[in-house]
């Protein structure tokens, strides 16, 4: 069976999306915490779907390489999914270093780092990267210059691999999403009015749906 490979599995809509496409794919999930990815992985089992994971931190080079070279990840890769994601908003003047450093490793430098640990697997058949960015990768928003910036630079980073592969069997697509109602907004008073944002049910749905035959999807959040 062909596997999917989805970072930032264990929570969310990595999780979502596992648990819909364990019919198709043998699932493989990554994320930083073993004791989500093992609670998602269970559910995808008691479905009765095939389904591995792995502990990988995306921010770390060592963590790419270690688990890159594992035999999990040396073939059948049809579907790359880059889901893990973090954010910090608020006016730029309060930004910390640190939270500027943490987005940029989550959201760009890691997937660009694992894209370039796969593709010797990824080039072989006819396979396919999804980028889960978020409508802020399409425009600028209030408070989240920061964020907005590891976004763009995402959607910079995927529509040049379309062009890049554009005569080959291998496909990217970028899709973007308003805000979902997950725990990614727990910690923060960014968005005060949460019954405007989809479930990840909501979104894997449409993503599912559109990602084969579209190289680009957008799902507003609700009015």
């Amino acid at each position: 069976m062909k596997k999917a490979i989805i970072t930032g599995g264990g929570t969310g809509l990595g999780k979502v999306l596992g648990k819909m496409l364990s019919n198709e794919y043998h699932i493989v999930l990554l994320g930083r915490t073993k004791e989500k990815l093992e609670e998602a992985a269970n559910e995808i089992k008691q479905s009765g779907g095939e389904v591995s994971y792995a502990v990988l931190d995306v921010r770390s080079r060592i963590d790419i390489e270690q688990v890159c070279s594992t035999e999990l990840l040396q073939d059948d890769i049809e579907l790359l999914i880059h889901n893990a994601g973090v954010g910090y908003f608020g006016p730029l003047t309060e930004a910390m270093d640190e939270e500027l450093e943490a987005m940029f490793e989550t959201n760009v430098l890691g997937p660009i780092r694992l894209t370039k640990a796969l593709m010797p697997q990824l080039e072989k058949g006819n396979a396919t990267i999804l980028n889960i960015i978020s409508t802020a990768g399409l425009r600028g928003k209030k408070n989240e210059s920061l964020y907005v910036a590891s976004k763009f630079a995402l959607r910079g980073f995927g529509e040049s691999l379309q062009k890049e592969y554009e005569d080959s069997g291998l496909r990217v697509v970028n899709a973007y999403m308003g805000g979902m109602d997950t725990p990614f907004w727990d910690e923060t008073d960014h968005i005060s009015d949460r019954s405007r944002l989809r479930s990840p049910l909501e979104v894997a749905e449409i993503i599912i749906e559109q990602y084969k035959s579209s190289d680009e999807i957008v799902i507003e959040s609700k009015k």
